[in-house]
């Protein structure tokens, strides 16, 4: 029985009258605890996450990849150099190399401060999954969706990946929170903020247009209307124009691309794998809230870019996965939406979850523990630096075969110091490329024949040869006039010493001859 404080300090009887039944606690089928899916813990808790995994084992050994190396080696250039690298190549990434240009100001931090920006924006994508979640499906949907998307494996790589793939997913997830408070709440100033945001991620990569299309048709896949359709057009166009620029200039340095090959059989399993996880889960009912559904959102962002991406690329090859890594923010919101149908529908033992739970991240950790080894990248330009300061001494040539394997000596130029660049004519930066400009053929040889010993850089066994008269001319040489002395293999490169096979001649006064004939090289 509740007393009145009024009536009791008043000296008087109190009445006694029923107390109002207190509020039932709300559980949730997450946590088990009250309270834990407010909006703090449905962002923090993912974010949280993310930041574990991506400071977990960030220097990967003290290696580095050649797209990081190239972010390395441009970030560390001034403004004006970077811009005027910009009309020549990348232009692509180029506000990225701006970005990463102003962390290296402020703190020159090596490897740690190449990779924490992609760590800090993956960790503010989870925590925006979740966020989204939460306002499409409801707190458990959230919290399950933010927990997903960076155990993701594609996910936990970029996170730690000094490239711009985890700003373009957290700029992605933001524009997506902004065009639903734009449907929810007509403003203005909410579809220009949707538009700036979205005019980011597409600076930030060009490809991220397709996730404002997914916006799109989701928009219209929920019959919200001709006028939300009308102000998202005006927003798309405006990013449209914004974008226009950086395609005409990127369509001219297209030729850098060329490495890319049509989707084969690896691409569209990648891809068909992903979306039938992501329709397997919008199958039956979801949890809904808001005028536009989760199904609809989050299927459009998973299936829409990578499937166009795909159809483009069997015409002008340009599809990789992590060009549309934001597609896992789809999925991730698909799963997290019926693992909460799930717990509402199924009776499911809190044991029996826990232990689903732990069996899926020990089923990623060798993944994860692979990820964080110079093993599981393409190749690393530091080891092979260090190679070539092992296998080499003061006066030597070096060579890069082809040109564009010159992320070792730009990346640490302290190990190549006392070489002789042979085939280099201007270097990178006076130059405005990326990996400088070489000499004609003949200048080349004429170089090479002046050394005694060479140190070359090359692709591992088996890569195609590049087929221009210089790279022709350093092979030509190198098999007449040179001999192998030893070879250094690392990660995704091979490091190879060559000792120059001399002339010795021997006259014959008796019949005034000369006779030639190599001498085996003792200069290795």
């Amino acid at each position: 029985m509740a007393v009145s404080p009024a009536l009791d300090t008043a000296g008087a009887t109190p009445r006694a009258r029923p107390a109002p039944p207190a509020p039932a606690p709300r559980r949730t089928g997450l946590t088990g605890r009250t309270g834990l899916t407010g909006r703090a813990v449905v962002g923090l808790v993912p974010a949280g996450l993310t930041l574990a995994l991506g400071l977990w084992g960030i220097r990967r050994e003290n290696s580095m990849w050649r797209d990081e190396s190239t972010t390395y080696q441009v970030a560390h250039r001034s403004v004006a150099d970077i811009w005027q690298l910009l009309g020549q190549a990348d232009v692509a990434h180029g506000l990225y190399y701006l970005l990463m240009h102003g962390v290296f100001a402020l703190w020159d931090g090596g490897l740690v401060a190449l990779r924490l920006p992609s760590v800090l924006a993956m960790a503010a994508a989870a925590a925006g999954v979740g966020l989204l979640g939460r306002r499409l499906a409801g707190p458990r949907a959230g919290l399950a969706a933010g927990l997903v998307f960076p155990l993701a494996p594609a996910v936990q790589r970029y996170a730690q990946e000094g490239r711009s793939y985890a700003l373009v997913c957290a700029a992605v997830v933001a524009a997506t929170h902004l065009l639903l408070s734009a449907v929810a709440r007509p403003r203005k100033r909410t579809w220009a903020g949707y538009a700036a945001v979205a005019s980011l991620a597409c600076l930030l990569h060009e490809f991220a247009i397709l996730a404002v299309v997914a916006h799109g048709v989701a928009l219209y896949r929920a019959r919200v209307g001709a006028r939300f359709g009308w102000a998202w057009g005006q927003a798309a166009s405006v990013v449209a124009v914004v974008l226009a620029p950086l395609v005409i200039v990127s369509q001219q340095q297209a030729a850098l691309v060329g490495w890319i090959s049509p989707p084969g059989p690896p691409e569209l399993l990648g891809f068909g794998a992903l979306a039938l996880v992501g329709l397997g889960c919008a199958r039956g009912p979801l949890p809904a809230r808001g005028p536009v559904p989760l199904r609809d959102l989050a299927l459009g962002l998973l299936i829409l870019p990578p499937a166009a991406l795909l159809a483009v690329s069997y015409l002008h090859p340009l599809y990789v996965d992590r060009y549309v890594l934001y597609a896992y923010v789809g999925l991730a919101l698909l799963i997290g939406a019926r693992l909460d149908a799930l717990s509402r529908t199924a009776v499911v033992p809190g044991a029996l979850a826990g232990g689903l739970a732990v069996a899926a991240v020990a089923a990623l950790l060798p993944y994860s523990l692979q990820l964080r080894t110079p093993q599981s990248r393409l190749d690393d330009p530091l080891a092979a630096a260090r190679a070539v300061r092992e296998l080499s001494r003061p006066g030597d040539g070096v060579l890069f075969l082809p040109a564009r394997r010159r992320e070792p000596v730009m990346s640490r130029p302290g190990d190549f110091r006392g070489l002789r660049e042979l085939a280099l004519a201007r270097h990178a930066i006076p130059s405005g490329t990326l990996h400088g400009i070489e000499l004609p053929a003949p200048l080349i040889r004429a170089r090479m024949l002046t050394a005694g010993r060479i140190v070359t850089v090359n692709d591992p066994p088996g890569q195609p040869l590049d087929d221009t008269s210089q790279e022709r001319v350093k092979r030509e040489v190198l098999a007449e006039h040179f001999h192998r002395c030893a070879v250094r293999d690392v990660t995704g490169m091979r490091i190879v010493l060559y000792g120059r096979e001399g002339k010795w001649r021997e006259g014959t006064r008796r019949a005034g001859e000369r006779r030639e004939g190599k001498w085996r090289a003792g200069t290795c």
